[in-house]
């Protein structure tokens, strides 16, 4: 039978990330074979890491090569799997306690930001200054000591601002940033300004610059006060003319709509998949594809780590292009570019890193890490499971300063490399493979007489100390999902991730394992009804204005049979809320005793939680009603009732007949912005049904035949929807499941995301009124999603509060039908038979026991010889 695990972890963070593996004694060996005895887990990626500097990495990728070869301070294991009980496990670190109370003047010292009505940091006495004992024994790989300097000195160079560092980001900004580092980090930064202008009576530009000289280094010029002055373009600094920077004039103005930021392409267009990736294209109505190049995608790209570009006259020719095309440039004439231009006006205030960054060391095995804003005890923890640390001497050896900022080469190679985890790089193949050893200097590790290394926990698990990181040797190569299928079933990898067409196949094997994960698959859309006429005119849709009309989408949303839509997608569930049942608002107080299994804090358990899945769907309970009460209401909830949908779509066509909208019997045809890839058969089976719920709630209430028509091979499906491309999109938002207070932000908040129903309202001017404590309050969208976080209104609430708040918001968000959920979507991976995991059970905070604790059922000779046969006998190893 296969595993379906309640959790959200993808499973191939659990495989590829965690660094660890443990024992249990196997059936097929002796004890002293299986001590002696090589293991090695084989696996697969399509792409290797590039960058696995703890300062500058980006990708999955980069930092799945990252985690093998450094390790925390705090992570997570099990400490009792039947109950699924978690603890936190030291490993860099001894202890992490609170001192706040006992160094409270450390707050007023490093700037830190104090809680909402609190004047005097001698009131704090929690949750901002954090003393971390280092573990004695850490070492680098070259056996060198880790010591309080190496952690000091590493975060002097991640916020050094001559670097920029790319993950500083973590330690600037958020719950757990350092105090004072964001001062640090922009010491002696460049200040860009821009030249003045102004509107004459007449609506004219005047006081713009129209004299331009290139300079040596071949970069456009202009005076300024009697000074010779680079022109930078800038996608992300704020235009003064404009008030935005570009890409929220993108996001108003984009190509999808007025075509502001596009200028003809003229190259080669025989090839269209071999076009730059800031080619756009455009389908007129009679099918021609005109191609163009989006400025905007073009530069954005392009510009260093102060967010600003050097202007060539190559550069200054295209912004020309882009001052032309937007509304009443004409009048500056060939100067309206400059409105999108910058200078260097100088350079930010210097601060030191030392006496202001919160930072600092206690002695050679101790340092103290100071808070911006307050943060409890274990989301601190938490933000300590990333890491920092990074060994100087090599760091500073590989620096390159001959350019505009500080580079450096360190953990982009095998040569420089410096491990501190559980393994080493003993061999990298660049875009090939990569191959992991044992890091002999690792704490954990013993040596045994034969000279092989075993390590057990420096906790108990179930009872009893474990062995652990059984795993001597991890190969990771590079191949394709066709080539890691034959390589699996042949026995030459270790796990393997099955495709949704061939989940069926494997649904009953006992190899299979299947991990929900908080992203909830939704359709969201464009409501505004200038997009959606433009659209329908240019855009091969007809008639999707309808979608403009908010009776109709409830109706749409209601004639979905959820039960039946995911059968068409192996694994994914039913969703009938953009949080699903993953999510935890207290999960670090939830009943340790009883395990998460208990659910004493999972959001969707509460009745504030469920009380928004029963009104949203009209589902009522109590005297006199269907169910008595709340959770037999809210179980009953499938999301489907075609009755209210066809008599919601007779109400939707009457207003939007009486609006002159949409005339009666007329055929309705939208595409939907369906996938990055091509369509699988999966995608099709789900259109299918979709097509059919949707006329069969429309067809008798007077609408025309509805086309729903899937696009795949988009680029940017999420911009593309309040761009105007799409009037639909079919995506997904999920993550930050153990604080869900935080998660409007991505539907609310563009400073910080990029709002896929931006076309619908604007969160930033638009208000709600929600009742707090029995007051009712009113803010701006955008002001409620993060009125629990950071600085917000209600970031010191208790947790009561802000569990109302959020299930408030949930519920008004959803009622505008501006998004409907769909499903939730899970990761499914098979497991070779060489190994297994400590436990069948999932749990959020440990996975399967991840490889720490994972065993082996054969060593690698056996392995060999078993799978020889196997494939000998049946072609393949069966894993039905």
């Amino acid at each position: 039978m296969s595993k379906t695990i309640k959790t959200i972890v993808s499973l191939i963070l659990v495989v590829i990330m965690l660094t660890a593996v443990a024992s249990c004694a196997s059936c097929n060996d002796t004890p002293d074979e299986k001590t002696t005895a090589g293991y090695t887990y084989k696996t697969y990626t399509t792409a290797l890491g590039s960058n696995w500097n703890p300062h500058a990495w980006e990708t999955s990728a980069d930092s799945s090569m990252l985690g093998y070869i450094s390790s925390p301070f705090v992570d997570m294991s099990i400490l009792d799997s039947e109950k699924g009980v978690y603890q936190w496990v030291y490993e860099m670190a001894t202890s992490i306690t609170d001192v706040t109370k006992d160094n409270q003047s450390d707050l007023t010292k490093y700037g830190s930001t104090l809680p909402k009505g609190v004047e005097n940091a001698s009131d704090v006495e929690a949750g901002y200054v954090f003393e971390i004992k280092l573990n004695p024994d850490a070492k680098w790989q070259n056996g060198e000591a880790i010591t309080a300097d190496d952690y000091i000195e590493s975060m002097k160079r991640l916020l050094d601002s001559k670097m920029r560092n790319y993950r500083a980001n973590l330690y600037v900004a958020g719950e757990s940033a350092l105090a004072g580092a964001l001062a640090v980090y922009n010491s002696e930064a460049p200040i860009y300004g821009q030249w003045g202008w102004d509107w004459d009576d007449d609506d004219n530009l005047v006081g713009t610059i129209t004299d331009t000289t290139v300079n040596a280094d071949g970069y456009v010029c202009v005076t300024i006060d009697g000074k010779e002055q680079v022109v930078y373009l800038s996608t992300s600094l704020a235009n003064g003319i404009f008030g935005n920077d570009w890409k929220t004039i993108h996001t108003d103005y984009g190509y999808g709509n007025a075509g502001y930021f596009n200028k003809p392409y003229t190259g080669d267009t025989t090839d269209p998949t071999a076009l730059p990736d800031y080619v756009v294209s455009k389908t007129a109505e009679d099918g021609t594809v005109s191609y163009y190049e989006n400025l905007f995608l073009k530069y954005s790209v392009m510009e260093d780590s102060y967010g600003v570009i050097a202007v060539t006259p190559e550069i200054l020719d295209d912004i020309k292009v882009l001052a032309s095309n937007f509304a009443g440039f004409g009048s500056a004439g060939d100067a309206g570019w400059n409105c999108f231009m910058f200078y260097l006006t100088g350079y930010g205030d210097k601060v030191e890193y030392e006496g202001n960054t919160g930072l600092y060391k206690v002695d050679d095995y101790t340092i103290r890490y100071v808070t911006q804003t307050y943060i409890g005890i274990n989301y601190f923890l938490t933000s300590c499971t990333d890491t920092w640390l990074v060994y100087v001497p090599l760091y500073d050896e590989l620096k390159d300063d001959s350019g505009a900022l500080v580079t450096t080469t360190y953990g982009t190679s095998f040569e420089t490399t410096m491990s501190y985890g559980t393994y080493k790089m003993e061999s990298l193949q660049d875009g090939k493979q990569v191959v992991y050893v044992q890091n002999e200097n690792w704490y954990g590790y013993e040596k045994q007489e034969d000279g092989t290394l075993i390590s057990y926990t420096n906790f108990e698990v179930d009872g009893e100390k474990r062995q652990q990181y059984m795993t001597t040797k991890i190969v990771i190569d590079v191949m394709d999902e066709a080539a890691a299928k034959q390589a699996f079933l042949k026995g030459d990898l270790t796990d393997w991730s099955p495709s949704a067409e061939e989940l069926s196949t494997y649904a009953l094997s006992d190899q299979l394992y299947q991990v929900d994960e908080t992203y909830t698959m939704s359709f969201f859309f464009n409501t505004n009804l200038d997009a959606l006429k433009v659209m329908d005119t240019s855009k091969g849709n007809q008639n999707s204005v309808v979608l403009s009309n908010e009776t109709f989408r409830k109706a749409f949303s209601l004639a979905i049979d959820r039960a039946e839509f995911v059968t068409a997608t192996q694994g994914y569930k039913p969703a009938f809320s953009l949080m699903n049942s993953l999510y935890y608002y207290d999960i670090y107080d939830d009943d340790k005793e009883d395990g998460l299994d208990g659910g004493e804090t999972n959001y969707r358990n509460t009745e504030e939680a469920m009380k928004v899945i029963t009104n949203l769907y009209g589902v009522k309970y109590g005297e006199g009603e269907t169910f008595a009460t709340l959770k037999e209401a809210h179980d009953s909830v499938t999301g489907y009732n075609l009755t209210e949908a066809k008599a919601l779509m007779k109400t939707a066509l009457a207003e939007l007949v009486d609006a002159g909208i949409y005339t009666a019997g007329q055929p309705i045809k939208i595409n939907i912005g369906w996938a990055k890839g091509a369509l699988t058969s999966d995608d099709n089976k789900q259109l299918e049904l979709m097509n059919k719920y949707i006329n069969a709630a429309a067809s008798e209430a007077g609408f025309g035949t509805i086309e729903l028509v899937a696009v795949g091979n988009i680029k940017d499906r999420y911009n593309d929807v309040p761009k105007g491309e799409y009037a639909i999109g079919y995506g997904a938002w999920g993550g930050a499941a153990f604080y869900p207070f935080r998660n409007f932000q991505v539907y609310m908040d563009p400073e910080q995301y990029d709002i896929n129903e931006a076309a619908n309202y604007d969160p930033t001017t638009d208000t709600l009124t929600l009742v707090v404590n029995g007051v009712e309050e009113t803010m701006t969208w955008q002001a409620w999603s993060n009125s629990m976080i950071g600085t917000g209104k209600f970031a010191s609430a208790s947790t009561a509060t802000k569990l109302s708040i959020t299930a408030q918001l949930e519920e008004a968000f959803l009622k505008t039908y501006y998004r409907i959920p769909l499903c939730a979507t899970t990761v499914c991976s098979m497991l070779s038979y060489q190994v297994k995991y400590y436990t069948e059970a999932y749990n959020i905070m440990y996975g399967f026991g991840g490889m720490r604790l994972m065993s082996y059922n054969y060593n690698d000779a056996q392995w060999a010889e078993f799978a020889a046969q196997q494939v000998a006998a049946n072609g393949q190893i069966d894993y039905q």
